[in-house]
């Protein structure tokens, strides 16, 4: 099999249980190669298309660890109950959950769109709102890791990005109060933020940027836009041991762009 961003060492989290939402193409399906090189038993959630989740656990096939697909609607309020429950009836505990699912609808702040946007903002939040009480009671006894996935957005103003940009700073505080309030269970929170993601998984394109995209990445003091697997890195980075210690911090995966933005 071909060697894809992600195959790399692993970190010492071999037999870890992870679920990751959103978890079929892009950033999500990113940190559950990650996950699932570094030697854990990856659940890849999805919402609808089986089709795609099948390819996306076919495309894991020979890595260290295992993935399983996992049907569930993030969106509904017992989704996430429901699906820590089914990996803990085949897995016996949930060490590592990472919230990656989102929506956007584009709009601009002075023209909202107040259903999309409370939608947008749902989607940020529910999943953990919801299922927190089961995801405290599944790594109650070893502790675990809830890495949260948000973006620049949160921090900076980006045309057409207020639905976004709001859920996303909702969700930083959110980790914030997580992680104060459940450390003393031994459960570390914490997010990982980034810019404009480059989703070919590879510096090189077959074809060449756009023109705002090309000035990002000129921009970019490491030479390059970031790809997924640099933001899975520093997920499964959270998920050590060596990482306990962090809590509450929302780190920026973005080779040293917003230094010069």
């Amino acid at each position: 099999m071909r060697r894809q961003p992600g195959d790399g060492v692993g970190l010492g989290i071999e037999g870890r249980v992870a679920l990751v939402t959103g978890a079929t193409r892009g950033l999500g399906l990113a940190v559950a190669r990650k996950l699932c090189a570094s030697g854990c038993d990856v659940y890849l959630n999805y919402g609808h298309v089986d089709e795609d989740a099948e390819w996306a656990v076919r495309s894991l096939e020979g890595l260290k660890g295992s993935a399983s697909m996992l049907r569930g609607d993030v969106r509904r309020p017992g989704a996430i109950a429901g699906l820590v429950e089914t990996v803990v009836a085949e897995r016996g505990s949930l060490d590592v959950f990472v919230h990656n699912a989102a929506s956007w609808h584009p709009m601009s702040s002075a023209e909202p769109v107040a259903a999309d946007l409370h939608a947008d903002m749902a989607m940020a939040l529910d999943p953990l709102l919801h299922g927190i009480t089961a995801l405290r009671a599944a790594m109650r006894e070893a502790g675990g890791r809830i890495v949260a996935v948000s973006s620049v957005g949160a921090q900076r103003v980006i045309p057409g990005y207020v639905s976004l940009g709001l859920a996303k700073a909702a969700l930083e505080n959110l980790v914030r109060y997580l992680a104060a309030d459940l450390a003393a269970e031994g459960i570390a929170v914490n997010a990982v933020s980034t810019a404009k993601l480059d989703k070919a998984l590879s510096a090189k394109k077959s074809a060449p940027y756009d023109l705002p995209t090309a000035l990002l990445a000129a921009r970019t003091p490491a030479g390059r836009l970031t790809v997924p697997s640099d933001v899975a890195d520093v997920v499964a980075l959270l998920c050590t041991d060596e990482a306990a210690w962090i809590r509450g911090q929302v780190l920026l995966v973005d080779g040293g762009l917003g230094l010069r933005v």
